[in-house]
Order: structure tokens, then sequence, then C-alpha cells
């Protein structure tokens, strides 16, 4: 078998099928197979690839993008929704630390060449991770693209962020933070799940698929995942958003329309007025596949290439 370079990886099994390696594995196995293999429709998606011209590009706002191997599922997951949408995909990445103040003193040039990038890029992704390194960067980042309209998706920590970030500026909570990072906010928007540990680490994790009930039939969560009433999706968390909180969200607009069966843990939020600001407590890029892009992530190409509208009403795009 010869595995020459290709444009893309899509590629690989073409190149197996027509060197017969299903045949010869099938054979070595002694298998009949039931039926003829078929990956039409993956060919069609590996040259399709190779010729998108229309560019989105996403910014994500991570603590670890110095390895981006540590957000290989959150790049795949992009990946899935963009030929989906028939975007040629381009990911910026950007150090949260250095959208934060205190590197204008450090690295001003690191400074504004980070906001540029924010500043330049279709949307901007906030995805998961532990710790108070970081946040504040990724919470200013919340803040411009709530105040400027982009659209934007948060995971996991990125929702708690925005949610941090949102009771600050909007609310009022001077001090607004995770229990997590500063123990003694005087406004925990974010606390430590009651089931959970606070001394041991391990196997103290809400993990694994649950399932998040819809709360509004006509909210854009809702109409991506084509569903009314719930939707099973994995995750990997220890902290929340405080549920006693949530009535002073909603009444500014800021709505938590994805909630677990006892409508205490918060699973999915949307902002009223804005084309697309959309966060999970869950990992939907987990459950993405080639041919199947996870909802979330759909929504934020479609939004970022100004498809959303045409794709969820099947008016004329927006212009």
């Amino acid at each position: 078998m010869n595995l020459s370079d290709v444009s893309n990886i899509w590629h690989v099994p073409l190149v197996m099928r027509d060197q017969g390696v299903h045949k010869a594995i099938c054979e070595q196995l002694q298998i009949t197979p039931p039926h003829a293999l078929d990956i039409e429709r993956w060919e069609e998606r590996a040259l399709r690839w190779d010729s998108l011209q229309d560019t989105v590009t996403i910014a994500v706002i991570g603590k670890y993008t110095g390895l981006t191997d540590s957000y290989l599922s959150v790049m795949k997951s992009l990946q899935h929704a963009a030929i989906a949408a028939n975007r040629k995909l381009k990911i910026t990445w950007v150090e949260a630390s250095d959208l934060e103040e205190p590197m204008k003193e450090t690295s001003l040039q690191k400074y504004q060449t980070a906001w540029k990038a924010v500043e330049d890029c279709d949307g901007i992704l906030v995805p998961g991770g532990f710790g108070g390194r970081g946040t504040e960067g990724k919470a200013a980042c919340c803040k411009y693209a709530r105040e400027t309209k982009k659209p934007f998706f948060g995971i996991c920590l990125g929702m708690q962020v925005a949610c941090i970030e949102f009771a600050r500026n909007v609310l009022g909570m001077e001090g607004a933070n995770s229990t997590e990072i500063d123990p003694a906010t005087p406004h925990p928007v974010v606390v430590f799940m009651p089931e959970g540990s606070t001394t041991h680490m391990g196997g103290t994790m809400r993990l694994g698929s649950r399932r998040t009930f819809l709360q509004e039939a006509q909210c854009l969560s809702a109409l991506l995942y084509q569903k009314m009433e719930y939707i099973d999706e994995r995750h990997r968390h220890r902290y929340e958003v405080n549920p006693e909180m949530i009535h002073l969200f909603e009444e500014k607009g800021f709505k938590f329309v994805g909630k677990d069966e006892t409508g205490r843990r918060m699973e999915i939020i949307e902002l009223k007025g804005h084309p697309f600001y959309v966060a999970c407590q869950f990992h939907p890029e987990y459950k993405s596949r080639p041919g199947k892009p996870s909802a979330l992530f759909l929504g934020l190409i479609l939004a970022a290439s100004k498809q959303l509208h045409h794709y969820m009403s099947g008016y004329e795009s927006e212009a």
C-alpha cells in the first residue's frame, strides 16, 4: 500500500479504496461484506473542501494556544461546520492573557496584535479550560462580542465567563466572579456543584451524556438542533452557573434556554437582540462528525459567514 501526500485528510480513505485496501482487509479477516463500499458522499466532501473559495475566520480565545492539539476536537468541529456551510475555514489563535490590561505594560505589541485579531475575525469562540489564568482576557472578549454584536460561541468555561462579564457590566455586580477563581467574590456567579468534592479531584466531575431540556421552541438552539423538547450532549465540569441568580440575568434578556431535568442547572444561554451570542455548559465538539456537524458550531459558522438568517428562515441571506 502506498500512501502519498494528499490535499486534505479526507482523501486518505479514497486513496486506500483506489488501492483495494478494503478488499485486502476483508480477505485477510475472511469477511464477506454485506454490500459494496459506498463512500460517494465522503468523496464529494473531500473534493468540495479543496474547491472552497469563500473564507470564514474564527478567532479562538484560548489558554493553551501554544499547543493547538489541546483544542483538536474544537478545530475538527469547526471544520465539519465550515464545509457544511461551504466556507473555507481560517482559525486565528489568540492567547487569552494577551487581551488583558496588564499585557499593555508587559508587551504593547502583543496586546495590540491580539485585539487586532479579535477585531478582524468573523466570529469568536471561547472554549473550555480550568483555572484563573486568561479568564479576564476571555471576559474582555465576551464584552467586545456582546457590544459589537459579533457572532460569539462559548463552551463550558466560555459560558461561565460570559455570565461573569454580563453580571459585572450589565447587572452592575462589581467583583462578580467564579468561586473557582475568586473564592471570596461578593457575587458568586459561578459556583461549585453541590454534589462535587472540594478535596478530591479524581472522579468528581460531572461527566458523560446528560439531557438538556429546551425552554423555548423558537430559540436559536432549538432551531439549530431541530429539536423541540430536549437534546443529549456530553459534559465535563465541576462548576456551574449559580441558580439563585438566574432571574436577574433573564430580566435583562440574558436567557437560559437550556436547563437540566431539575431546572436548576443551566446548560445553554442566548442573548436576546444579538444575532448570535450563544454559549453552553456541555461540550458539543465531542459529538461532531464529518457530514454531521455540531448544531451550535454550525450556527457560529453560519452567523460568521452571514448565512444564518437564510438557513433559519428560508429568506434571503443577510447582506
